[in-house]
């Protein structure tokens, strides 16, 4: 059994709990009130600077080339093709990418972001992929499973996501992600396969927690002028 077999046994009831999220079901049957949408665009591209910036580390911590090169590539498929998609949809709600670079990160954007770039600096190439995986690994998952739901890839404002998510360049950026983790858990201790399985469990809760955020338009508690 590969690691992220193992991985998966663990994490499936979490990422079951996105399917029956009101923020993912609002995307797949169309219902998904814009304005949590726009909430979550916005928090989602500062995100996505600090997911590049974790592929970036990735890259130079790589043992090889092959390795360097294929961070480097998801870095890139990150910065232009995930992130195009988000500069689409801003201009549709008249949100220029100035306004997207400077949305102040929510109080679960920056906890779950602080915890992966901590994750990636603090240690080896293992940490950076077990940091990296949920992310990519769930919105292919809930892209797939929403592509499913009849007439979704056709809503006007919604189908684009769904269709950029469960697209075969999508599916190849997971699998890529996937590899990484197997290869990097090759020849690690029991102790160590815990260790990153926990960063992957903790990731997936954070995932959660960030669909949570964009249902309840979330920033901070206590408002600061």
């Amino acid at each position: 059994m590969k690691f992220t077999d193992r991985i998966f046994k663990r994490i499936e009831p979490i990422w079951k709990s996105y399917m029956d999220h009101p923020f993912i079901q609002g995307l797949g049957d169309g219902s998904l009130d814009e304005e949590k949408f726009k909430h979550w665009l916005k928090q989602d591209y500062v995100y996505l600077i600090e997911y590049a910036r974790l592929f970036s580390i990735g890259a130079a911590k790589s043992p090889d080339l092959q390795m360097m090169t294929t961070y480097a590539d998801l870095a890139y498929d990150t910065l232009h093709t995930e992130m195009d998609l988000h500069r689409s949809y801003a201009k549709q709600f008249g949100i220029t990418e100035e306004e997207l670079e400077q949305t102040e990160p929510a109080q679960t954007t920056l906890a779950y972001t602080s915890y992966m770039l901590n994750l990636a600096q603090k240690g080896g190439i293992e940490n950076v992929i077990a940091a990296i995986l949920t992310c990519t690994w769930s919105y292919s998952y809930i892209g797939l499973k929403l592509a499913e739901i009849e007439g979704s890839k056709d809503h006007p404002l919604y189908g684009e996501w769904i269709k950029m998510y469960a697209s075969q360049e999508f599916s190849s950026s997971k699998e890529d992600c996937i590899q990484l983790m197997n290869n990097v858990a090759e020849g690690k201790t029991e102790e160590e396969l815990q260790r990153l399985e926990d960063i992957v469990v903790k990731t997936s809760y954070y995932e959660y927690m960030f669909w949570e955020m964009a249902e309840k338009l979330e920033t901070w508690p206590v408002p600061v002028k």
